[in-house]
């Protein structure tokens, strides 16, 4: 399956997610697609991409070592589907938007944790989050610099925000 339409099905089940468990388990889903995406745009993504992409993969990676896997079946987990990146500006666009909203419900999941072992992991989670969001902006204004103008004409003239 191709990156955007795995995005799509995350950002969905994500959103859908209220229990505690489920939303950590959709954030981890969420942590290992963008290692995937990472790994995928390191290898074989544009050349001025492929460090920041080596980051992505490498800081999410860390991200899911920090979560608790799913309790499910390897078919199960969506990025081992990952086919194809497709166009990369609109894939890290997506990417940018999950990693933003694994985030915030991950903040969700800490002001209610009882546990707090369950809060810390929630609140370094936040931070594995954040970071490979960062790689994902920067991999974003360094395609912008490649179009020529350093602003991103499909969205603005802004990336994510930053």
């Amino acid at each position: 399956m191709d990156a955007m339409r795995l995005i799509e099905a995350t950002r969905r089940a994500l959103a859908r997610s209220q229990e505690p468990a489920v939303i950590v388990a959709e954030v981890w889903q969420s942590q290992a697609l963008a290692q995937a995406i990472g790994h995928r745009l390191a290898v074989a993504g544009p050349p001025e991409l492929r460090g920041e992409a080596l980051g992505l993969s490498e800081l999410s990676g860390r991200g899911c070592g920090l979560l608790d896997p799913p309790r499910s079946e390897a078919e199960d987990i969506r990025a081992a589907g990952l086919t194809g990146i497709g166009d990369a500006h609109d894939t890290l666009l997506g990417l940018g938007a999950l990693l933003a909203e694994a985030g915030i419900a991950l903040v969700s999941v800490a002001m209610s944790a009882d546990d707090e072992g369950l809060y810390w992991q929630c609140m370094e989670s936040i931070d594995a989050a954040d970071e490979s969001r960062d790689r994902v902006v920067e991999m974003l204004r360094k395609l912008a610099a490649r179009a020529g103008e350093g602003a991103c004409d499909r969205c603005g003239g802004t990336v994510l925000g930053g």
